[in-house]
Parts: C-alpha cells; structure tokens; sequence
C-alpha cells in the first residue's frame, strides 16, 4: 500500500503530525509513506527512516510573489505526482485540500466540514471523518490515521512514543556547558501576543543558575533575544539555525522553555523536558502532557476557533512558577 501524507506547515503542525509515522509503520511495516510539504520545512522530513520520498511544494512563495504562473506550474507538479492508494489531508485548510484531490489517487481522506477551520476544505475529500476540533490536535491527529488505515491504535500509545526528528548535522559543543544544566530559551513566536514578555526571561535567567541559550528565528525574534541579553548578559545568543542545526541543539539540552511555538514543541517531539506557556492559544489543544513536557496557562478564558488578539495574557504568568516548574524537571 502507498500513502500520501498532505500537512504542509507550519514548524509545530509538522511535528504533531509526524508523530503518527512510527504507529503506521508499528501496524504495516510494508505501507510506503509520502509527504508533502511546503519547502520551508522540508529538513524536518527528509532524514526520516519512515518517510520514503519528500514532496516539497512552493504555494507559499507564489502566494508571496502574487504570480498565478509560480501558482499553476505548482499544481501541474502536484497532478504528475506518483499515484496512490491513499491521499490524506491532515492540514485541513482549502489550500491543503486542493493539493489533495489534485494528487492522483483512489480515495483522498480529510476532516469533516464541521471537524476543521475551514469547512469549505471538506467538499474536496471523497472520505471524511469527524472529530470536534477543540480536541487535542496530536490525538486529532492520531484519529484520523486510525480511522484511514483501520489500524487498532490506542491513544495511550502516544505516551510510549520514541522520539521522531532526526538530523544529518551536530550542534557545535562550544556553547554548551559541561558543569550547569543547559537550557534553550524561545522567545519569539509567530505572535507578538503569544510572546512572553522578555523582562521576564531576563528575571528567570538571573533567579537560576545555568547555562540559557537564545535561539531565534527572524529579526524580530533577534531584537528580543537581545533585550534579555542586555538585560541578563551572561545568556548566549545563537546565530540563525537551519532546521536541521535546531533539532541538533534541542536533542543536547537538559530543558526547552518557550511559548506556544514550533521550536518549542520540537523537544516533545525529542523527549526532551519542556515547558511551554500559553496565553491566548489553548495549551490543552495545542501541546501533549507528559511528565517531562509541561504547560503553563493564563487564566484567560480562550478560544480555540479564533486567537483573542487583545488576549495579552500570557505576561501574567509568574516567573516563580516557572522555576518552581524547573525544579520538579530538574532536580
């Protein structure tokens, strides 16, 4: 049997969904394993031992450029892929869709109408399968491939995982610490709202001691790595990491503390311990639980359908309870 996978972004969506990979190949070692994804997160796939071919689409950059030409040749590739038994849209978005159907197959599965943001994406699918969208987004997930491959998946085994990024680089042992815990601060997300405000990295890095690293990821990212920096000068800032490099160094810390973002959500995927704090985005939704990844909540009540973007939250998360955090991961 030949699958296609269609998730297509961002950082931490690929991640949630990658998990599934071990489980298929648990219950079918012989199913042959696609993926398509936009460029951009293309190193997130191409090691993986399950993954047998990376097909890498470029919609976003002909969205960027406005050009229906980028747009049409994009969609030609995509209708002169290989055929397959099975096409599934785990993204669920009308751009996903498309991609989808327009790959030629003999059944292309998705969300139900009512199961994903974008309802009109379901019109596209010749199977659907319904699944509230407020549930967890890894167990969604996991669902959806169960009901496509009629595996006997039980959702406590998302519990046992093994960890599932690899990568053909190493991260440079020179910033590391052999002497201190040596922990990754993210302070940068795809939403200034979703940011934890940089004063309080600056506090955490001076109320514990260990060796904190900056990773970010645009200049925005930088600018505020450099706030704690001038706040808190022993913290290293790193260059700009390729995916492949950020996988590397994720792998090698003793703890990741970020936001409701892709970085941070790469060290579940590693089993490294974590902490990821929430504000306007739902952290029951967006993250899985475990005794090593860890979650911190505002109180804000929030939405799982659409971010309240006066939802400034997450700043009233107290720097103690995240040491208070740190020494239950850590000892």
């Amino acid at each position: 049997m030949k699958i296609a996978i269609v998730k297509l972004s961002a950082l931490g969506d690929i991640v949630h969904a990658m998990v599934v990979l071990q489980y298929i190949k648990k219950y079918n070692h012989e199913i042959l394993i696609d993926w398509v994804v936009e460029s951009s997160y293309k190193e997130l796939l191409e090691s993986h031992p399950d993954i047998n071919k990376v097909h890498v689409v470029e919609f976003k950059k002909a969205k960027k450029k406005k050009s229906i030409y980028l747009l049409l040749n994009e969609l030609i590739k995509v209708r002169n892929f290989d055929s397959y038994d099975l096409v599934i849209d785990m993204q669920g978005l009308i751009k996903s869709a498309l991609i989808s159907r327009l790959i030629p197959s003999t059944v292309t599965l998705g969300f139900e109408k009512s199961s994903t943001r974008e309802s009109l994406a379901s019109i596209f699918y010749n199977q659907k399968f319904i699944i509230r969208y407020d549930e967890n987004v890894i167990e969604r997930n996991f669902e959806l491939i169960k009901f496509a491959l009629k595996f006997p998946f039980n959702k406590q085994e998302i519990k046992n995982k093994k960890s599932f990024l690899f990568t053909n680089q190493e991260y440079p042992a020179s910033n590391l610490s052999s002497t201190k815990k040596n922990i990754i601060l993210i302070p940068g997300t795809s939403q200034l709202l979703k940011c934890y405000p940089f004063e309080k990295y600056a506090e955490l890095t001076q109320s514990l001691d260990a060796n904190y690293l900056l990773v970010w990821g645009s200049k925005e990212e930088k600018i505020i790595a450099e706030k704690i920096k001038f706040l808190s000068p022993k913290v290293h800032i790193c260059e700009k990491l390729s995916l492949n490099s950020l996988i590397s160094l994720v792998s090698m810390m003793d703890l990741v503390i970020g936001a409701d973002t892709g970085p941070t959500h790469l060290a579940w995927a590693i089993n490294v311990p974590s902490i990821t704090l929430f504000g306007p985005t739902p952290g029951y939704r967006n993250t899985y639980s475990t005794k090593i990844n860890r979650i911190l909540e505002s109180d804000s009540k929030v939405d799982p359908f659409k971010i309240n973007k006066n939802d400034d939250s997450i700043k009233d998360i107290n720097v103690k309870e995240i040491l208070d955090l740190i020494k239950v991961l850590l000892g």
